[in-house]
């Protein structure tokens, strides 16, 4: 054992001078403890012998507690409270009460399944404190594979070993229009009557999957597109569009938010597709916390 744990009492010596510090009289004291009187009177000898002082006054009528006892019973208090409740809190913690859930997720998700995940999980489990970060797929699946993250709501790019998925949603992507746009009074569209249209994405390396799905639509337009920004989150996108930079892609859940200055069209003909999975490590399986949360997440629609 560590020396600076090497003490000279037990935890029963603090519990029995706790209970004749409360009653202040060895017999009453006893009597509560279930032990013999002798065997107490012992337990406080060893107690105040292993410290080095006095901690009680004998008197004909109990005891009274010396400075040194007043401090040692305001001490051990809130020491043996704590102990006492580890049981419970282990059994929280098995049970899926407690717990620390690191949880990242991309714009998509935020815009459209996390909030009510988020809202239902937050009233069951009150217990169990969430850190969410929005991060790109890329990000997230890199720190899921290095145990930095519980769970993760991102695009699934290739399958990735050692990680579970869930599929979420999975819908075409529309276009959304900035203000004054010749094509707004169309309620659908095909792409290739947007090749003048300057669109809004975002860098490759943060969702390579849906990028290459966005470049291939395109591609099967038979057109090239004009990019004239690339930022992340893909949330800004939205505010490039009101400023006239230009169009982006979107799902029609994601539009049900959008600001009136702007307009969503469904495409017709070749259109993006976005994917959202939720994805934890394989080695989380039995996360009781982790479990709970999920659990949730598959009882959403």
């Amino acid at each position: 054992m560590a020396r600076e744990y090497q003490f000279p009492f037990e935890l029963r010596h603090l519990v029995y001078f706790r209970e004749v510090a409360l009653q202040l009289h060895f017999r009453k004291a006893a009597e509560s403890l279930a032990v013999a009187q002798p065997a107490l009177s012992r337990a406080i000898a060893q107690l105040e012998a292993g410290l080095g002082t006095q901690l009680l006054n004998r008197t004909r009528r109990g005891a009274e507690l010396t400075p040194a006892g007043q401090m040692l019973l305001g001490r051990i208090e809130p020491l043996l409270r704590g102990l006492a409740a580890v049981p419970g809190e282990l059994q929280a913690l098995a049970d899926g009460q407690v717990g620390h859930l690191r949880i990242a997720f991309t714009g998509l998700a935020m815009a459209t399944v996390l909030p009510g995940i988020l809202r239902e999980f937050t009233k069951k489990y009150p217990g169990i404190r969430l850190e969410l970060n929005e991060s790109p797929s890329a990000t997230q699946l890199a720190a899921l594979k290095n145990g930095e993250l519980s769970c993760g709501f991102f695009n699934p790019d290739t399958p990735s070993p050692g990680l579970r998925t869930r599929q979420l949603l999975r819908e075409r992507n529309g276009v959304l229009l900035p203000p004054g746009h010749p094509l707004a009074a169309r309620p659908h569209l095909r792409l290739r009557e947007l090749a003048a249209t300057p669109f809004v994405l975002f860098p490759r390396m943060h969702n390579p999957g849906f990028y290459d799905r966005v470049i291939a639509a395109f591609a099967q337009s038979g057109m090239t597109p004009r990019i004239a920004e690339e930022v992340w989150p893909r949330a800004n996108a939205i505010g490039l569009v009101r400023a006239g930079l230009g169009a982006t892609f979107m799902t029609p859940s994601e539009a049900r938010h959008i600001p009136d200055d702007v307009t969503f069209h469904l495409l017709d003909g070749p259109a993006p597709e976005s994917r959202l999975v939720v994805g934890w490590p394989a080695a989380l399986d039995e996360d009781p916390a982790l479990s709970a949360f999920l659990a949730g997440v598959t009882a959403r629609p």
